[in-house]
C-alpha cells in the first residue's frame, strides 16, 4: 500500500476505533466498509478478525471495571459458534457480492435504529441466546455484527464500562474463533500483516480517546452522529459495489 493511502487507511481505522468503543458495538461496523476500498474483501475480513483481537483486549483493559458473567456465557457460546459457521460460508461467495450483502446490512440497520431508537428488546435469556446466534453468524461472513449484540445488551441496563468490557469479552471469543476459519480459507495474507502492528497502536489509541470522550456527548447526540455515519457508510459502500 502506498505511503499516502496508508495514512488515510490509519486515520480512518484510528475514526472506526473511537466510534466503536464509545459506541460499544466495535470498530468493525465502520471499519470493515472503509477497508474494503484499500483490500479485496475477503483479505479485510482476515486483516479485521486479527485487528479486532487486540481491539477487544484493549477494551477490556480499559474499562475493566467489571463485566457480566451470565450474558457473557449465553450470547458468547452461540456467538463464537456460529460465527464460525458464517466465516466457513463466507468463501462461497464472492468479495463483491460480500460487500454488497453489507452495505444492504448497514443501511437497513441504521434506519431499523433511527425509527425503534426508543424501544429496547426484553431483557430474557432466548433474546440473549438468539443475538449471540445473529450477531456471531453476521460477523463471521460480513465481518461486522457488533450492533446486533449491542442492542441486545443494551437491554440489560448495563453501565457503560460494563457494557463496553462484556461486549469486548464476547467478541474476543468472536474474533479468536474467526480468525482461525479465515485463516484456514486463505483469508490472510503475508503481504497484508505488516498492517497488524499498525493497528494494535491504532486500537489503543483510538479506545484510550473513546474512553475520554464517552461522557462529553449525551446519548442522543451520540446515536444519531453514529447512525448518521454508518447510514453514509453503507450507502457509499452500496453504490461502490452495485451490480449494474
Amino acid at each position: 500500500m502506498a505511503t499516502e493511502l496508508l495514512i488515510y487507511f490509519i486515520l480512518l481505522a484510528l475514526l472506526s476505533e473511537i466510534v466503536g468503543t464509545v459506541g460499544g458495538f466495535g470498530s468493525s461496523m465502520l471499519f470493515v466498509p472503509i477497508a474494503g476500498y484499500f483490500l479485496d474483501f475477503h483479505s479485510v475480513l482476515g486483516v479485521t478478525a486479527l485487528y479486532h483481537l487486540s481491539s477487544n483486549v484493549s477494551k477490556i483493559y480499559f474499562f475493566r471495571e467489571g463485566f457480566d458473567k451470565k450474558l457473557i456465557l449465553r450470547m458468547g457460546i452461540t456467538s463464537v459458534l456460529f460465527v464460525s459457521l458464517g466465516a466457513y460460508l463466507s468463501k462461497f461467495l464472492a468479495s463483491q457480492l460480500l460487500e454488497f450483502i453489507l452495505a444492504l446490512f448497514l443501511i437497513a440497520l441504521s434506519l431499523l435504529l433511527f425509527i425503534f431508537r426508543d424501544k429496547k428488546l426484553p431483557p430474557t435469556k432466548t433474546n440473549a441466546l438468539l443475538g449471540g446466534t445473529i450477531s456471531g453468524f453476521i460477523a463471521g461472513l460480513l465481518g461486522t455484527g457488533g450492533a446486533i449484540r449491542g442492542i441486545v445488551l443494551a437491554s440489560y441496563g448495563l453501565t457503560t464500562s460494563v457494557f463496553i468490557a462484556t461486549s469486548a469479552i464476547i467478541d474476543l471469543g468472536i474474533d479468536t474463533s474467526r480468525s482461525i476459519v479465515y485463516f484456514f480459507n486463505g483469508y490472510m495474507h503475508k503481504d497484508d500483516l505488516y498492517l497488524i502492528p499498525i493497528l494494535l497502536l491504532v486500537s489503543i489509541l483510538g479506545t484510550f480517546i473513546g474512553k475520554k470522550i464517552v461522557n462529553l456527548l449525551t446519548e442522543k447526540q451520540f446515536q444519531n452522529s453514529v447512525l448518521t455515519l454508518i447510514l453514509i457508510t453503507g450507502i457509499v459502500t452500496l453504490i461502490k459495489n452495485f451490480p449494474y
